[in-house]
């Protein structure tokens, strides 16, 4: 069995990850590409085997040929897209994050639960090898009881106004700074970890730059089972950093660099390394995981109300803030 697809943008994310995944997976094919430029549609569509492509989205969604689509386009086009995908009975993965808002992520959801299609966000880290491993560590009970959990996500982020992601700095097209932007990924990776969230304040400065969104965030996480988790994220640390430190009460789990896979643990047994590599396509678990569910009639690992989840506690970040909780 094969899932029929329609890729809804062909920007940097869909040549590097997300159209090289459909052409390699067996149990995908990139039927059509839409993307407003036609000539740079058909030359993309040309590269990657499609057959077909469109410069109007509807027409894609109109293709009775197409299963499901990928919708590789801006935050502020997701909600939109993903309720007419599922109108025209189309199974919709989004890139993360899932709307610009919860309210914008709930109608989403509800479009697709509606019409009965399958909803995912391209939460690919959930594939990481590494996290699976760390869940069974923490599941095995080798570094006792989980207390804190810290996460580092560090990127120097100061566009030109006439750079292609320069709408990242935009309220109205990005829904915010680098929390939405991939602090959405290092909450994905603790609730997936640790469980529901049950209480959340956040902190959003802007100490560097003036824009419209934060340039800085720091998130502290209550876990209903337990633990606390700090995120902190920000554009404009010299510094990358993408770290993730669990302490427990006989021991900790480190990882100096999560999309590495280089696991250092350490308990009063002594310390150890080990290595888990992520796919070298880190789209592409993500993307088999869906075909097989919708293939196979089931949820995918990273479906709609892990989107939904995930906003929601956004949403709780942005709202501390503004609120002064």
């Amino acid at each position: 069995m094969v899932l029929r697809w329609g890729l809804i943008g062909c920007g940097d994310i869909a040549r590097r990850r997300v159209a090289p995944a459909l052409r390699a997976l067996p149990n995908c094919e990139l039927v059509a590409v839409n993307r407003a430029d036609a000539t740079r549609a058909a030359a993309f569509a040309q590269e990657f085997g499609a057959r077909k492509w469109y410069a109007d989205a509807s027409g894609l969604l109109a293709d009775e040929e197409i299963a499901a689509v990928y919708l590789a386009t801006p935050v502020y086009l997701h909600a939109a897209q993903a309720i007419a995908a599922a109108e025209a009975g189309k199974h919709v993965l989004c890139e993360k994050p899932v709307a610009l808002n919860l309210a914008e992520s709930d109608r989403a959801l509800a479009a697709c639960q509606a019409n009965g299609v399958t909803l995912g966000v391209a939460y690919y880290r959930r594939f990481y090898p590494v996290v699976t491993r760390l869940k069974e560590l923490l599941a095995g009970g080798e570094i006792g009881s989980p207390i804190v959990a810290q996460v580092n996500a560090f990127e120097w982020f100061n566009p030109a106004s006439d750079h292609p992601r320069s709408w990242l700095l935009q309220k109205n097209l990005a829904g915010g700074g680098p929390m939405f932007d991939f602090g959405c990924h290092r909450l994905e990776v603790l609730l997936n970890l640790f469980g529901p969230v049950s209480k959340v304040q956040g902190e959003l400065r802007n100490i560097l730059f003036e824009r419209e969104v934060e340039d800085t965030c720091v998130a502290v996480l209550q876990f209903a089972a337990g633990p606390c988790g700090v995120i902190t994220v920000t554009h404009a640390a010299h510094e990358a950093q993408d770290t993730l430190d669990i302490f427990g009460s006989r021991g900790s789990l480190h990882l100096a660099n999560l999309n590495a896979g280089t696991l250092r643990v350490k308990t009063a047994a002594g310390e150890r390394t080990e290595t888990h590599p992520p796919h070298a396509n880190l789209h592409q678990p993500l993307i088999e995981d869906f075909a097989q569910a919708v293939l196979m009639g089931r949820a995918p690992q990273t479906d709609g109300a892990v989107g939904r989840e995930v906003a929601r506690i956004e949403a709780e970040v942005y709202k501390s803030t503004v609120n002064g909780e």
